[in-house]
């Protein structure tokens, strides 16, 4: 199947020049957001509980990994 051009219909080769491209801006790099000391906490407890209860579902250990969380860090 030959290419064709979707502007002017006429096929691609030696008589149709592609069109210039245009230098995009390089992105600014993001800074990663500081992880606070409750997340590093909870994200210790969590996976020591997905260790020892690897079929046990999401919802199940973060609320134990939360209420660990908490108890450690001395909140409620």
């Amino acid at each position: 199947m030959a290419n064709f051009c979707h502007e002017c219909g006429a096929a691609h080769g030696a008589s149709h020049a592609a069109p210039p491209r245009v230098a995009t801006p390089t992105p600014k790099k993001k800074t990663p957001r500081k992880v606070s000391a409750y997340a590093k906490a909870y994200g210790k407890h969590y996976t020591a509980l997905k260790k020892k209860h690897p079929r046990s579902s999401f919802g199940a250990l973060s609320k134990k990994a939360h209420a660990a969380t908490r108890k450690t860090r001395g909140k409620k």
